[in-house]
């Protein structure tokens, strides 16, 4: 029988802050809109300001990520490497959340 989390209990053990944010963020179904702000962020980390002054918008949706960009020469770069942009991401991120990019 596992407890549930109720938030007007004292905790009785020492818990670290890292831990009660993950039991805090799970409880109310946030992770979802965490991992959407995580990789707006990866994005431009790990593809450079170069290619972050040609993106107009980056989406998570279903585990797909859309990208649009205002270059159609760039577009086209970006797709050839596509399945390495997913590896980086959902490395940056320590789990899989992008299964595939859609450049638009």
């Amino acid at each position: 029988m596992s407890k549930k989390f109720n938030p007007n209990s004292r905790i009785k053990e020492e818990t670290s802050i890292s831990d009660v944010l993950k039991v805090f963020i799970q409880g109310n179904k946030l992770e979802a809109g965490i991992d959407k702000l995580n990789v707006k962020e990866a994005w431009i980390n790990l593809l450079g300001p170069g290619i972050a002054n040609y993106t107009l918008d980056v989406v998570l949706k279903n585990n797909t990520l859309y990208v649009a960009l205002s270059s159609a020469v760039l577009r086209e770069e970006l797709s050839y490497g596509k399945d390495k942009i997913i590896k980086m991401i959902n490395e940056e991120l320590r789990k899989d959340v992008v299964k595939e990019i859609i450049l638009r």
